[in-house]
């Protein structure tokens, strides 16, 4: 399946959108995408259809700086769980190799490479969507995106030696020239960040070397491979939806950019259904949410997108044998 992105990618969206006259709304619907996918910056999306997006969005807003301007609102957080490992990393080297061991955590589309020689540090990025598509916003957000990571290492008004771009260069470079310096530069050989490897050895000014340990250990529990299968992607993403009232297969072929059909056969070829992932997702989750004394049966029945409450109780009796009330009371005399 094509590379998904967390909805943390378009964090700023809506409001920058608001503020350059043009409707995210109507924009997202004609991608496939909706401003309530955006309420939650863990779910994920379809790459391509983020990236024609904001292609959309800056003409509409007649705003080639769109991306830039959307990196600006960025902040560190955006970057979901592994912002906790990354800001407590000791040097800015340990930190970035940290990012860009684990980008598939955050964006799957982003294929990033840090290389040295002759006392300098190449930061490469790469957007691969699975398609034949303009990237140049999408391209322009991820470094622009980078460049204030590398500022939150260092210093408000580090600057890098050049900031390079393999597309042309806009009618105007002027929000080019304040983010990046004067050493911007368009049609050259790749995407990416130039700056001295010294840099790298640099402390990194967010560390808390007490924290790093504890950092770390979270991480690890969290981590997941680079090589997640089609069922996984689809069990995080049913997950995600359960709490929206969304959760469906043609939802989340949407969030993956492809089709329904698409999603039944990768799963079938795993041997499971989507019917099977949401009754097992569901039946996990349950498990957890029941077991919490303080959560009500009428909030765990929306989290796990039923209807009404007694569509949840019918289904629990069902897959568990017992009402959800007596689950909770027998694990509650057990662990007494």
């Amino acid at each position: 399946m094509k590379p998904l992105v967390r909805t943390a990618a378009l964090s700023g969206y809506v409001e920058l959108s608001r503020s350059l006259g043009i409707d995210p709304q109507a924009l997202m619907k004609r991608v496939g995408l909706d401003t309530a996918d955006l309420a939650v910056q863990d779910r994920w999306i379809s790459g391509a259809a983020t990236a024609h997006l904001l292609e959309l969005s800056a003409a509409a807003s007649h705003h080639e700086d769109f991306g830039l301007l959307l990196a600006e609102r960025r902040r560190f957080s955006n970057l979901g769980p592994i912002s906790l490992v990354v800001r407590e990393e000791p040097d800015v080297r340990s930190a970035l190799g940290v990012l860009l061991r684990h980008e598939h955590m955050y964006n799957e589309a982003l294929h990033t490479r840090l290389s040295e020689g002759n006392g300098l540090a190449t930061l490469k990025v790469d957007v691969r969507l699975g398609e034949a598509m303009r990237a140049r916003q999408a391209t322009e957000l991820a470094v622009g995106a980078y460049l204030r990571v590398l500022r939150g290492f260092l210093e408000p008004r580090w600057q890098p030696l050049s900031v390079w771009f393999t597309h042309a260069a806009p009618a105007d470079s002027g929000t080019h020239r304040r983010l990046f310096g004067l050493g911007v530069e368009f049609d050259r050989e790749f995407d990416g960040i130039v700056f001295y490897a010294g840099d790298l050895d640099a402390p990194n000014a967010m560390a808390d070397p007490q924290l790093r340990t504890y950092a770390r250990q979270y991480f690890e529990a969290i981590a997941v491979p680079r090589d997640t299968s089609e069922p996984d992607r689809v069990r995080e993403l049913i997950e995600a939806l359960l709490p929206t009232g969304r959760c469906s297969v043609d939802q989340v072929a949407r969030s993956l950019g492809v089709d329904r059909r698409t999603v039944h056969r990768h799963l079938a070829s795993s041997g499971e259904t989507f019917s099977s992932l949401l009754d097992t997702t569901r039946a996990r989750l349950a498990e957890q949410f029941v077991a919490n004394p303080r959560r009500s049966l009428t909030e765990i029945s929306d989290l796990l997108g039923f209807s009404s409450l007694s569509a949840f109780s019918r289904w629990f009796r069902g897959h568990f044998g017992c009402s959800a009330r007596e689950w909770r009371n027998r694990r509650s005399s057990r662990q007494g």
